[in-house]
């Protein structure tokens, strides 16, 4: 584990998830379908069309987003030292 003063929780799934398989980590991208329906979710919430639900899904997405780009930071910290 890479020693990082402060953890927040978020931090230390992303380690934890980086550390298994660092390359699939940074190789991961999500499917076009995924990618097709935060596209769509993104336009409506721009558009004012956005209903509760999707703006609840729309964050989710986000925080899985944050958390991969988490988790690739720390893949590309633990692919430097191999």
């Amino acid at each position: 584990m890479i020693a990082i003063k402060d953890y927040k929780a978020s931090e230390e799934v992303a380690d934890f998830i980086a550390a298994t398989d660092p390359a699939k980590v940074i190789a991961f991208r999500p499917s076009k379908e995924t990618s097709d329906r935060v596209s769509d979710l993104i336009d409506r919430e721009k558009s004012g069309e956005i209903s509760l639900e999707e703006q609840q899904e729309l964050d989710q997405y986000m925080q899985l987003e944050h958390l991969m780009r988490m988790a690739k930071i720390f893949a590309r910290k633990y692919s430097a030292k191999r």
